[in-house]
């Protein structure tokens, strides 16, 4: 006959084995990151193995991290799994929900504004990854899609160097950011080598202030790329998203609230293969 003291501990390691695996479902771990004086939410894929591995810092858009309360959105479960694949370590920051918010795709007024308070939520994943021992801490990288995008166009500033002394990020991606406000900006300069993704008929965050950004940055010798896909429109690299239009967002060139939204197949398969090849130095 078992003991109970016996019994008690067979439990608690059942029951401590039955939470790791949900703290891993679908891939991904729920994480915790210190943040001023709150709690930062976030998800990490992590490859197998002890590492040091290569990590990613990726930003969502306005929409927020998450298609419901206990799922990941389409778009950054398939680049979490993509990218964790080829041998990141991807941390996904919740700006919105470890601040009680939902989409802001609708909200004029924002409080946490893409230039300011998410720069310091992708610093403060940067700080925490550079604490584990299974990330190399001078390969840290950039990623964002649309109002994440802008906000990574904004924490590549030579102006937002960080100040702890730490290994800077090394590498920047952005997905269809808004480029207009870093455009207009007489001080804007990039600091890391950058490639921005966007379709050429995306009428949410047009292309001709990010080909204005990209072509002074070069002029003045910085390492900042645009890759334009003809015909796409914004939110081309979803894995599986009708095109269609998309009502009650705040901001839009138009004036109308309207804009345009779809995979474009071609677009995906090679910003896929470029973004791989960017964050791996190829």
């Amino acid at each position: 006959m078992m003991s109970s003291l016996a019994r008690a501990a067979a439990l608690a390691i059942g029951l401590a084995s039955l939470l790791a695996g949900a703290a891993i479902a679908g891939g991904y771990e729920r994480v915790r990151i210190p943040h001023d004086d709150y709690q930062l939410d976030g998800v990490m894929y992590r490859p197998d193995g002890p590492g040091p591995f290569p990590a990613i810092v990726a930003m969502h858009g306005c929409g927020g991290l998450w298609r419901d309360a206990d799922r990941l959105s389409t778009r950054h479960s398939d680049w979490g799994e993509r990218l964790v694949a080829a041998g990141f370590i991807v941390l996904m920051p919740d700006s919105y929900g470890s601040r009680g918010l939902g989409s802001q795709c609708g909200v004029k007024e924002v409080t946490i504004r893409a230039s300011r308070e998410r720069v310091g939520d992708a610093m403060a994943a940067r700080r925490w990854l550079q604490e584990r021992p299974d990330v190399q801490r001078d390969a840290i990288s950039l990623l964002g899609w649309s109002g994440g995008g802008s906000t990574i166009l904004a924490a590549i500033r030579t102006d937002r160097r960080p100040a702890d002394r730490r290994p800077d990020f090394s590498r920047a991606v952005a997905f269809y950011p808004g480029c207009r406000t870093q455009s207009e900006s007489r001080s804007f300069e990039a600091r890391l080598p950058t490639l921005i993704l966007m379709g050429d008929a995306d009428d949410w965050t047009p292309p001709a202030p990010c080909d204005f950004l990209a072509k002074a940055a070069r002029a003045r010798g910085e390492a900042v790329q645009l890759v334009l896909y003809p015909g796409a429109v914004h939110d081309f690299d979803h894995p599986r998203l009708d095109r269609r239009e998309k009502e009650g967002i705040a901001f839009t060139p138009s004036g109308t609230g309207k804009v345009t939204v779809g995979t474009d197949p071609a677009a995906r398969e090679d910003a896929i293969r470029r973004v791989k090849e960017f964050l791996m130095g190829k």
